[in-house]
């Protein structure tokens, strides 16, 4: 018999036990319903970490004096060392992050025709969710046009996510309309820049645009643009945000007008994941 094997089976259970009290910290910071008055109510968080702490310890055979002193010793280095709690939380939500996208495959990079800008062969995509009454999205524009002229490798996806008001779904349904005639991005440029996405400025915005009116307003009516609509916000609650714009780029759910230097950190960093 191996005389080392009750140690490292208790070596072994600090670990587990460790790290469940990470997750349990974890679930108290970001999931505080995960912290409940009975074990069955608690979120599958926390019901993880509590049995795989549970196994750990009967698996080494740790007496209750033992298991206490290995807590007290868990903890103890836990607060010394408080940065190791960051640092799994940022992987445990990068690894949910990861199988959201992964859900929705890779039907998200597949633009509506025409609602895309950029480098149509660039090595990263930008898919952008966007509401024409969002002030942050209106903020965003310059951001994303200066990024898009100092990277010429970056593809570009429009999706319209009215969720403001109804002109934000009427301004939504008149961009598709505006990307079928291959005019997207001069469309919404054009209505941006001019301010609350109401009838006269979506109008104004489709005239500068050159959108051949008649056409526009008939396929912005249409069972098509409604579909395309309902597609994106199905995408919104599959991957779980909530608001815009919101960016995604490689593996990264990014939202909120996050800058120009945010945004270039964030392609940088898909390009060297490829």
């Amino acid at each position: 018999m191996n005389e080392h094997a009750p140690t490292r089976r208790i070596i072994i259970a600090t670990v587990v036990m460790g790290l469940a009290i990470l997750l349990a910290l974890a679930a108290y910071i970001f999931w505080p319903s995960a912290v409940t008055v009975r074990p069955s109510d608690a979120t599958p968080v926390a019901q993880d970490a509590a049995k795989s702490a549970e196994d750990a310890v009967a698996a080494a055979g740790m007496s209750p004096a033992d298991r206490k002193a290995t807590e007290a010793l868990v903890r103890a280095y836990i607060l010394e060392n408080p940065e190791i709690i960051t640092d799994a939380v940022a992987i445990l939500q990068q690894r949910e992050v990861t199988e959201r996208l992964s859900a929705v495959g890779s039907d998200i990079a597949k633009p509506f025709p025409g609602a895309e800008a950029g480098n149509p062969k660039g090595d990263v995509t930008i898919v952008e969710f966007t509401d024409y009454n969002c002030g942050f999205c209106r903020a965003s524009v310059p951001d994303v046009q200066r990024l898009l002229k100092s990277d010429g490798n970056i593809r570009l996806v429009y999706r319209e996510l009215p969720i403001l008001s109804q002109s934000s779904r009427d301004a939504a349904l008149w961009a598709l309309a505006a990307a079928r005639q291959g005019k997207h991005k001069a469309f919404h440029d054009a209505l941006f820049a001019g301010g609350r996405a109401d009838e006269a400025n979506i109008a104004a915005a489709a005239r500068k645009a050159g959108l051949d009116m008649a056409a526009a307003r008939a396929f912005a009516a249409s069972p098509q643009a409604s579909q395309e609509i309902e597609r994106n916000l199905a995408l919104m609650q599959q991957i779980g945000f909530n608001g815009t714009p919101t960016f995604i780029i490689g593996d990264q759910i990014l939202e909120g007008a996050l800058g120009y230097d945010a945004l270039k950190r964030a392609v940088e960093k898909a390009r060297q994941k490829g």
